[in-house]
């Protein structure tokens, strides 16, 4: 079996990749099954023997192929032999970021041949609807016009949409999110710059910590939403942490934007699993200590970097 996933609203299409690797796990315990090969570095051998080796566990594979669109070398052989794979008893997965060309001769078959599924980005009724049912999921609820709001700053980019949902709803404990909540915790643009800050942090660097954090406070971003940034990445970090330890691919494991990926990457091997699990409970703390006014956020944000730094 064949399955194209392609398009440029990434975050849904890796959210049905999950899916679909979540699911062949359930059945497949073993998991040595799960193959994941990068398409445009790839041969078209080494594909082909990866889908025609025997399995010891006598299990269905699943491969899964992504961003070979590129590959010229591979897609030649591929179109050569391609219906021999139409049939096969393992499924195989072509997965792509972008929309290829309509000509393009692999598009054609894999949209002929499999079951393929495009996803475009969305946007006006359908990202009002998408958003109002990932608030649902986490049992929390918005205004409509904090959700107008909400739409203008963040629009069509369901990665950070989806991380500004989770940060809502964490913040209201399942209340309603109102505009008041918007102005407080969203930003029109989320700055990349923090992830300068937790390699400060990473490497000790206190002073450049420091300076980092009070260069966003004159840009206008208030402490609190800061410590809610460090916080969410850290959970990144802990997470993407437990996948390498575990010889995972953290691009098949992790639902987050590749970009937040390949940072974390980076950034997690300056820590150790422990040092990741003493610093997310540290911060836990913390922002415990803010939301119940025990501390204010600028205060904190300088007593944690003096702690871990």
């Amino acid at each position: 079996m064949i399955i194209f996933l392609y398009g440029p609203d990434t975050y849904r299409s890796r959210q049905k990749l999950g899916e679909i690797v979540n699911s062949y796990k359930e059945i497949h315990k073993s998991g040595l099954n799960l193959i994941f090969l990068q398409g445009g570095s790839l041969k078209f051998q080494n594909f082909k023997d990866n889908t025609r080796q025997s399995s010891m566990f006598k299990e269905k594979k699943l491969i899964v192929v992504t961003e070979v669109f590129s590959n010229s070398d591979f897609k030649k052989s591929f179109l050569k032999e391609g219906k021999t794979f139409v049939d096969s008893e393992n499924i195989i997965i072509f997965y792509e970021e972008k929309k290829p060309l309509a000509k393009d001769l692999l598009l054609v078959f894999l949209k002929k041949h499999g079951k393929s599924q495009e996803f475009k980005m969305i946007a006006g009724q359908k990202l009002k609807n998408w958003t109002k049912k990932e608030f649902k999921k986490l049992k929390t609820e918005i205004e409509d016009r904090a959700l107008d709001k909400l739409i203008e700053f963040v629009g069509g980019n369901l990665w950070r949409m989806a991380n500004e949902i989770k940060k809502l709803s964490d913040f209201k404990n399942r209340g309603k999110v109102s505009m008041k909540d918007i102005a407080l915790l969203v930003k029109p643009k989320i700055e990349s710059d923090i992830f300068k800050t937790i390699d400060a942090i990473a490497s000790k660097d206190k002073r450049r910590a420091l300076k980092l954090i009070n260069s966003h406070i004159e840009k206008g971003e208030s402490p609190f939403y800061l410590f809610t940034m460090i916080n969410y990445q850290f959970r990144n970090l802990l997470i993407t942490k437990d996948v390498l330890e575990r010889n995972l691919s953290p691009f098949g494991s992790l639902k987050l934007h590749p970009f937040v990926i390949k940072k974390s990457c980076a950034l997690a091997g300056k820590f150790s699993l422990l040092e990741l699990k003493k610093i997310y409970q540290r911060i836990f703390k913390i922002d415990l200590n803010i939301k119940t006014g025990k501390i204010d956020p600028e205060t904190a944000l300088d007593l944690f970097i003096a702690e871990i730094c």
